[in-house]
């Protein structure tokens, strides 16, 4: 399809991109490619000036002087020591220049992956994700290392075209006729590697992301028993992806043996007719030598051009994946306004509407009031929209209807980092890394230890977190594991209540925490010195009598408001929720005894 075809204008493009990002490492990396070309040149002379003064002459005296000899060997050595020195500067230049590159570029996508929304990423696979920031990245700025290179070689080949005809018309328009052909069959490659570049890069993401998602759900498939079909799913994708880089490889194995043959023909040509000529008197046979040895010399570096196209299909998919995620819309606006004080936040959601797909909203005119200081319980059956709302209230996505309100400010008149600031959300699935205690609750940041002991005593952590081996400084491992669930919970509780918030948001949070310790850590939340404002998404009943304020949601939108007893004695949907939570509360109970 002409839309996919890979073009060379179109990696031209991209490797004109480099070289205005990185102008001085590239222009050092082209100075050391041209010294190079130059003084391989410049060797075919010194060459030739040594097969006519010292080689010919031994051989029809039969006798030759030491200074010859050393001067020979003087020369050859000068000229290889100033290739060497070229080449190093060309090498180190070129593949600092693509590392930076390819830093730079996963800089951008991560960045802009943290720009854009939740909703984009709910989208897009995680596996699909990373191959963006690290595979796709690679591959465009693959040509990047053989670009100077390739770049001498055209100064060399005009320099080189300039001393074969300068020494022999004849033989030099027999040697220039490879390079013609040298281009037809990298058009030719080109076409044909274009449609397979892009497929195995987009079998990468796919390998990537179904690795990505049986280790995340290494615990359900094991549970499960689900080890072979998983491992078979896996198998499917990556013998994909191995068939095709195998056609990859095999379509590659016959362009590089050409690539490298028709200049070795080249020179065979040119022995034949300069032989010819040398026999005839026209030339002599210092001139055969450096003609051919002309040849013999860019031979190497003229791979470099077929290196550079051959490259250029994977560069084009890799810039073209990395492009679609740098040009995706949806990355929030922020205003400039600031959040004064430090007191407890009041939030109100105004009208808000919001649909994951066009056409089935999940929150349709909602209206709620979060007053400063208190304790709100969001009740509702699932579906409901209270996850929504949540992810809404700190601005994980923005509502496509309606406005969130904080302290009489829009959030999107927010600067940026202001609402994180001010707020901290707890998610139901706490999620903790390969660290010590003390690194998941402080993230890294600047504190002492009496600060983190303050949040774990308000999130009832303290006492298991003192009985561990080694206090803050036991590592809890992947995720976790060295600890339950509602272990894992109540540090990602005290890693938000670190931050000082001014705004509280729990979804489902303490679900895994006993009843008991749960009201503890709610009951405590409201009397804290500090202040502050708590929504909390609940079912057990007695978490919701420990709130303040209870909004009952109901298809997307707030039905009902006020205290759990109030809501109780007057709506009916309430009740028959709230007592069947209990009565699943009691069964579990039962369940737990039992075993």
């Amino acid at each position: 399809m002409a839309a996919d075809r890979v073009t060379l204008r179109e990696g031209a493009r991209i490797l004109l991109r480099g070289i205005r990002t990185e102008p001085v490492v590239f222009g050092l990396s082209l100075a050391g490619s041209v010294a190079f070309a130059v003084i391989t040149v410049a060797s075919a002379a010194v060459v030739g000036r040594v097969t006519e003064t010292v080689i010919a002459p031994a051989f029809e005296t039969g006798t030759t002087t030491t200074r010859a000899l050393l001067t020979a060997a003087g020369l050859l050595v000068g000229v290889a020591g100033l290739k060497a020195v070229a080449i190093v500067v060309r090498r180190l230049f070129g593949g600092m220049m693509q590392f930076r590159l390819q830093a730079r570029d996963r800089r951008r996508v991560t960045r802009q992956y943290l720009r854009l929304p939740l909703s984009w990423h709910q989208r897009h696979p995680t596996g699909e994700l990373l191959s963006n920031a690290n595979a796709d990245v690679e591959a465009t700025w693959a040509p990047v290392a053989p670009m100077p290179m390739a770049m001498g070689v055209v100064v060399m080949l005009v320099i080189a075209t300039g001393a074969m005809l300068a020494a022999d018309p004849a033989l030099g328009v027999v040697g220039l006729l490879v390079f013609p052909l040298v281009l037809l069959v990298n058009v030719a490659y080109q076409r044909r590697m274009a449609p397979l570049a892009a497929r195995a890069q987009a079998l990468r993401a796919d390998v990537s992301a179904i690795a990505h998602e049986s280790f995340d759900g290494a615990v359900v498939v094991k549970t499960l028993g689900r080890e072979s079909e998983e491992t078979e799913r896996f198998s499917a994708a990556a013998h994909e992806l191995r068939d095709v880089n195998a056609r990859v490889g095999r379509l590659r194995g016959m362009f590089d043996p050409m690539i490298e043959s028709l200049p070795t023909l080249g020179v065979l040509a040119v022995l034949l007719l300069g032989a010819q000529r040398v026999a005839d008197g026209a030339i002599v046979p210092g001139t055969v030598v450096e003609v051919a040895y002309l040849l013999t010399v860019i031979a190497f570096p003229v791979r470099a051009i077929g290196w550079l196209l051959g490259e250029m299909p994977r560069s084009v998919v890799g810039w073209r994946r990395v492009d679609k995620v740098l040009q995706a819309s949806g990355a929030m606006p922020y205003g400039s306004k600031d959040l004064a004080g430090r007191e407890p936040l009041a939030t109100t959601a105004d009208r808000l509407g919001y649909a994951y797909e066009p056409g089935t909203p999940v929150l349709a005119e909602l209206d709620l009031d979060v007053s400063p200081g208190r304790v709100l319980a969001l009740v509702g059956s699932t579906g409901a929209g209270k996850s929504t709302v949540v992810s809404l209230l700190v601005r994980l996505v923005d509502p496509d209807t309606g406005r969130v309100v904080v302290d009489g400010v829009d959030a999107r008149d927010l600067a940026a980092g202001v609402l994180p600031g001010a707020s901290s959300v707890v998610l139901q699935q706490a999620f903790l890394f390969d660290d010590s205690v003390r690194g998941n609750v402080t993230l890294g940041e600047p504190g002492d230890d009496a600060e983190v002991w303050r949040a774990l005593r308000l999130a009832q952590a303290d006492d298991f977190v003192a009985a561990l081996p080694e206090g803050l400084d036991t590592q809890i491992g992947e995720r976790g594991t060295s600890l339950s669930g509602g272990q894992r919970q109540r540090i990602a509780l005290a890693r938000a209540l670190a931050r000082h918030p001014r705004l509280l948001v729990l979804d489902d949070a303490t679900s895994a925490i006993d009843p008991e310790v749960e009201q503890r850590i709610l009951a405590g939340l409201r009397t804290s010195s500090e202040g502050i404002t708590v929504v909390v998404v609940a079912h057990r009943p007695a978490t919701i009598a420990v709130a303040d304020e209870v909004a009952f949601l109901a298809e997307g939108r707030v039905v009902d408001h006020g205290t759990h007893d109030d809501l109780l004695e007057r709506n009916s949907a309430y009740r028959d929720l709230v007592t069947a939570y209990e009565a699943d509360e009691r069964a579990a109970l039962l369940l737990g005894g039992a075993s």
